[in-house]
């Protein structure tokens, strides 16, 4: 596990005299005009896969996905919802008294919307 981290910071470390020149004048390594090949894809490219790599393998080591009871196909759930997508529309139509007031609020967004886009250019 340390071993890939030593062996792509192996470069800096030979670099470690003109580092520490630069950082005394109040430049960083990363001075303008430092080219990023083969810099930042060869050595700070892998150890940020890496890292997102292991972050990945941790999580889904420590907390599995949690498999739930089997579905009934026979059992009928107590309320049946529509679609995440269509969850909004649903609940302004079952909040509603009227369903044209309902239908009338749903195309109230899209038009005023578009008023606003022509408005903007006028």
């Amino acid at each position: 596990l340390i071993l890939p981290l030593v062996v792509v910071k192996l470069p800096y470390l030979k670099r470690a005299n003109s580092l520490r020149s630069k950082l005394s004048k109040g430049m960083g390594h990363n001075y303008m005009g430092e080219p990023a090949w083969p810099n930042d894809i060869l050595y700070i490219f892998p150890v940020v896969i890496f890292g997102f790599i292991s972050i990945l393998i941790g999580l889904s080591v420590s907390q599995p996905y949690g498999v739930s009871e089997p579905a009934d196909p026979f059992a009928t759930p107590l309320e049946i919802l529509p679609e995440w997508y269509i969850f909004a529309t649903f609940n302004i139509l079952r909040v509603l008294p009227a369903k044209l007031i309902g239908i009338l609020s749903m195309a109230y967004v899209p038009l005023l919307l578009l008023l606003v886009a022509f408005g903007e250019n006028v």
